[in-house]
Formats: structure tokens, sequence, C-alpha cells
């Protein structure tokens, strides 16, 4: 290309050049006014808003019974014929003993962040816990996604739980329902 021509081409980039930054910021002040605009919609101080839900069978924990990891220390499948509706999700139990003792007091039974690891959490991540990689600390269930973070939640459970806590009510706003 001719010096000439790469002047002509030059100039005639120059406004376009310009123009994108001037674009993009008019953009981001426009996002920005529109975000503080947004009304702040309030988190009720419950853990329970957002519930990990099987998206094949509709179940909460895949159908394990909640209230076997504190009556057995293990996670059982809980029968098709011993279920309860709770904040808008199916439970199932293995006996009518335990669906009883989840009806009186769900918070008591349900996993902790409605089953979302407590570890990704803590970094502001919804990340879906398996029922099956678990742990109780203060007589309470979390759900984790592999055991690499079930490992680093049970060495200080409570460093975990208080950066879960401080991350949960922006994670759980930002989950669609």
């Amino acid at each position: 290309m001719t010096p000439a021509r790469q002047q002509r081409k030059s100039d005639t980039a120059a406004p376009a050049r310009r123009l994108v930054p001037a674009a993009w910021a008019a953009v981001w002040r426009l996002a920005m006014a529109l975000l503080v605009a947004l009304p702040v919609v309030p988190v009720s101080a419950g853990m329970t808003e957002r519930i990990v839900v099987d998206p094949q069978s509709g179940l909460a924990m895949n159908g394990l019974d909640p209230v076997s990891y504190f009556t057995d220390a293990t996670p059982q499948f809980g029968r098709p014929d011993q279920e309860t509706r709770h904040a808008g999700v199916i439970w199932r139990f293995r006996n009518e003993g335990n669906k009883a003792a989840f009806v009186a007091d769900p918070e008591i039974y349900m996993p902790r962040y409605g089953g979302y690891d407590p570890v990704a959490l803590g970094r502001g991540l919804a990340v879906a816990g398996n029922p099956l990689i678990w742990a109780m600390a203060g007589e309470r269930l979390y759900f984790f996604y592999n055991e690499a973070a079930r490992d680093r939640f049970i060495a200080d459970p409570g460093e975990a739980i208080l950066r879960a806590d401080n991350k949960w009510p922006a994670v759980v706003g930002g989950l669609i329902p």
C-alpha cells in the first residue's frame, strides 16, 4: 500500500475509532443508571428460598430421605408413597415417622442453602451439591459438589459457613425462579 493510500485510510478510520469508546461509555452510563433505578428486593432471613431439584423427577435431594441423614447417619432413598410438598418441591421419606418429623420442623432436616455447595457459595457461585457428598455441622446438613469441597468445609466449617452466609443473599437473588 502506498503512503498516500495509508494516510487516506487512517484518516477515514480515525473518527470510527473515537466513536467506539464514546459509544461504550454511553452504554455503560445507561446500564449503570438502569441498575441504580432497579428496586431492591428484600431476601428473607430464611435459607430456603431456592431448593436444588432433580430436573428429571422434580424431587428434592434426588428422592433421598432428608431425615435419614440424622437417624441413620447415611442417606436412604424415600418411597413414592411417602411424599410431602414443602417450599414448592416434593420430598420423599423412607417411612411415615421420618415424614412426620420433617413436616413438624422442615428447617431442621432440609439441607442448608437449599442443597447448594457452601464452599462454592463462599466464592459467590451457585453450584448444586450432591446429596451423596455431605457433611453435618452444627446439627445442619450440607451438600457438596465434590469431595475436595467437602474436605475444605470440614477443615474449617465455621469459616466456610460464615463466607456462605455472607454471599447467599446475593447468590440466591440471582437464581432463576
